[in-house]
């Protein structure tokens, strides 16, 4: 029984795993420490962890770090390519020589010309980007193939990192980095402060972003996939015993009910891998949105819990952190003990102890917290058994 853990890599430390775990911003983190001590808790080295709503890959990056295998679904694009990235990165010479054709390529178009671009454009990316810089992500956008080809997935994931923040540090005008704002909302503020988007040598800042963030190199590899799509296909299509090996662990955290739009809160990173060239869209699919249907929520959770069932071992550990607020936290609890009879619910209560990201966007409601619902099998429930839960700090709030 492991009963000592090694703590989670801090941010900005001299390491690979502190380079490559955390990448990619995103709004309504899963917190590292947490899938660390999990992961540690109730799986050994050489054990599998599946964790079917992969988010941008925390879950993932701990088990590679931690000697264990994986796997993970997720069906937002901009998650998928950081969790694919950070797990599996090309090697550093051919991002840099794919970043200089790219270059390449922009340098040769005609002055003024936007590859793709409608006409006339919209007034956001007037104002969002210099003209250079939005001719060189037109030609990106166009270009690389981070389905398919692990070179382009990692440079467009980088790219993606630093799309938009800091006006001196990102390849934007000043704007927020987590998360996109409309488009209306962002023209208005950028107006009303006399901020037009300047020049900017990107070609050096790219390539230094590329050195510092291979500076210690990468995480070593380990057995795990990562599956872009909906889990409740993605999942099913696998086939357990013969193919796909069982894992010993489910470690995740569902969407909450009715919070976030993670489609609509990503826009300008989706609208670089393709989509379209506004937050019009709620997404696609209704998996995608902001989950606020109660059947439609109740349904998701009981496909993708229910598929998950068939790829785990009969002695695995299902750890699933949700919200506190009541509807959340009572159909996870109603569905999770519907799929999994045979094995002892515990819970523990997260609360906050420090601002959250949504505080950032002017959401100054009170908050329950978080919590999770742990089931094992009665054999292992009391020696792994986690200890009282104490607050817990949030994720942190973006600069």
């Amino acid at each position: 029984m492991n009963t000592m853990y090694e703590p989670a890599p801090k941010a900005n430390t001299a390491s690979a795993a502190s380079s490559w775990m955390r990448l990619g911003p995103w709004y309504a983190m899963f917190p590292l420490e947490f899938a660390y001590e999990m992961i540690q808790r109730y799986t050994d080295p050489g054990d599998g962890v599946l964790d079917p709503f992969m988010g941008r890959g925390t879950t993932l990056a701990a088990a590679q770090a931690l000697g264990r295998g994986g796997l993970g679904s997720e069906i937002n694009p901009v998650a998928w390519v950081y969790a694919a990235t950070k797990l599996h990165p090309a090697p550093k010479q051919a991002v840099l020589q794919r970043l200089q054709a790219l270059f390449n390529i922009s340098a040769a178009l005609p002055a003024g010309t936007l590859p793709d671009a409608p006409d006339p454009l919209p007034e956001f990316f007037e104002w969002a980007f210099h003209h250079d810089v939005l001719r060189f992500l037109t030609v990106a956008r166009r270009e690389l193939d981070w389905r398919a080809n692990v070179v382009d997935r990692t440079l467009m994931a980088l790219l993606l990192v630093d799309l938009h923040g800091n006006a001196e540090v990102s390849l934007s005008n000043q704007m927020r980095q987590t998360k996109s704002m409309g488009p209306d909302y962002a023209v208005a503020w950028w107006k009303e402060r006399g901020l037009r988007p300047q020049p900017k040598d990107i070609q050096t800042m790219l390539r230094g972003k590329i050195e510092r963030r291979y500076r210690y190199g990468v995480m070593p590899p380990q057995p795990i996939r990562t599956l872009l799509g909906d889990s409740t296909q993605t999942l099913k299509q696998l086939r357990p015993r013969v193919t796909t090996p069982r894992y010993r662990l489910l470690l995740t955290s569902p969407p909450y009910f009715g919070l976030v739009n993670y489609n609509r809160d990503q826009w300008i990173r989706r609208w670089l891998l393709g989509g379209p060239w506004s937050n019009s869209t709620r997404g696609s699919h209704k998996h995608e949105r902001d989950f606020a249907n109660a059947d439609d929520y109740r349904q998701l959770l009981t496909d993708i819990f229910t598929v998950s069932r068939r790829l785990l071992t009969d002695d695995a550990t299902i750890v699933v952190r949700t919200d506190a607020r009541p509807f959340t936290l009572q159909t996870t609890r109603e569905v999770l003990q519907s799929v999994y009879p045979e094995w002892t619910l515990q819970e523990c209560a997260q609360p906050f102890g420090v601002r959250t990201q949504t505080h950032l966007f002017g959401d100054n409601t009170g908050k329950p917290g978080e919590t999770d619902l742990i089931f094992t099998r009665s054999r292992l429930a009391s020696s792994r058994a986690p200890a009282a839960a104490a607050p817990r700090r949030a994720a942190p709030v973006a600069p």
